[in-house]
């Protein structure tokens, strides 16, 4: 068994695409995605499960129907479950995403925006 730490940077060279996760690391069943992420999503929810979301560089608005939160390189916030959200980034921000293996990036509903879930790099 070979043990190396993974290189975020290093990962994040190996895809351009936006609003895409990719799977870097799991545990118990909990996925650690990387991704890119410039413009504006959807509004959206996870029933199940909450959603973290830590920036790596760049800004992340996250808004709410009830107000938003701003997140800069560094921090991290958890969207609850059942929360309908909408992750806006003004400029190209790199973040990592933690959730449970099998989650759907849209949430509930299949979309033109919908990745596939569990791509590993």
């Amino acid at each position: 068994m070979e043990h190396r730490p993974i290189n975020l940077s290093q990962k994040l060279a190996l895809f351009c695409d936006q609003w895409s996760p990719k799977v870097i690391a799991e545990m118990n069943e909990i996925q650690f995605k990387l991704a890119k992420l410039e413009g504006e999503f959807e509004w959206h929810r996870h029933a199940g499960t909450d959603e973290a979301f830590l920036v790596l560089d760049g800004e992340l608005t996250l808004e709410f129907r009830d107000g938003r939160v701003k997140l800069a390189p560094g921090e991290l916030y958890v969207v609850k479950k059942g929360v309908e959200h909408l992750p806006r980034a003004d400029s190209l921000c790199h973040v990592l995403v933690i959730e449970p293996r099998g989650v759907i990036n849209t949430g509930e509903e299949v979309t033109e925006r919908t990745a596939e879930s569990d791509v590993w790099i």
